[in-house]
C-alpha cells in the first residue's frame, strides 16, 4: 500500500509549489526576492533568507542520508546547521537555491520507491541519539519546512518594509 507515502509526497510538493490554504509556498515566497535581499538579516534575532534555505537543505540532505543508509551524520551543533552569511555569499544565491530544490527532488524520488510499511521501519538518529521510525523524520522534515516557511514570510515582510 502506498496511500500514506503518496499523501506525504503530495504535501511536500504543495508546500513548495502548490495551492495551499495558507496562501504561500516556498516558490511564491522565493519569487518575491532577489539576490540583493537574501543575505540580509532584517533585524537582530532573525536569520537571512539564505541562512534558512541552507539550513533546510542540510536537514533534507540528512533525511536523504537516513533513508539511504539507516543513519544520519549531523547534529544540531554542527557548523553546517547555520552557515554564516559570509560563507553563504561565497556559494552564491543561485547555488544555494539550486541545492535546495535538488534535495527536494531527491527526497521525493526516494519516497516514490517506498511503500507505507517503510514509515514503520527504523533508522538511527544521530541528533536524537536513538532509533526512530522513518515516519518521525519524514513528517518532521515536512513540519520543519512549514515552520521555516512562516519565518520566510516574516523576514521578507521586514526586508520589503525596510
Amino acid at each position: 500500500m502506498r496511500s500514506l507515502i503518496q499523501n506525504i509526497i503530495q504535501q511536500y510538493e504543495e508546500v513548495q509549489n502548490g495551492k495551499l490554504w495558507i496562501g504561500s509556498t516556498f516558490t511564491s515566497k522565493l519569487n518575491q526576492v532577489d539576490e540583493s535581499m537574501v543575505f540580509k538579516r532584517p533585524i537582530i534575532g532573525l536569520h537571512s533568507i539564505a541562512e534558512i534555505i541552507s539550513h533546510l537543505t542540510l536537514w533534507r540532505k540528512e533525511t536523504i542520508l537516513k533513508i539511504q543508509t539507516g543513519e544520519g551524520s549531523k547534529t544540531d551543533d554542527c557548523e553546517e546547521n547555520w552557515l554564516t552569511n559570509d560563507k553563504l555569499e561565497l556559494m552564491g544565491w543561485q547555488h544555494i537555491k539550486s541545492e535546495y530544490y535538488k534535495t527536494l527532488t531527491k527526497l521525493i524520488d526516494l519516497l516514490q520507491l517506498k511503500d507505507d510499511e517503510f514509515l514503520n521501519e527504523e533508522y538511527y538518529d544521530t541528533d536524537f541519539k536513538g532509533n526512530y521510525k522513518y515516519s518521525f523524520v519524514i513528517y518532521g522534515m515536512l513540519h520543519h519546512d512549514i515552520y521555516h516557511l512562516g519565518q520566510l514570510g516574516i523576514i521578507i515582510k521586514y526586508l520589503k518594509e525596510g
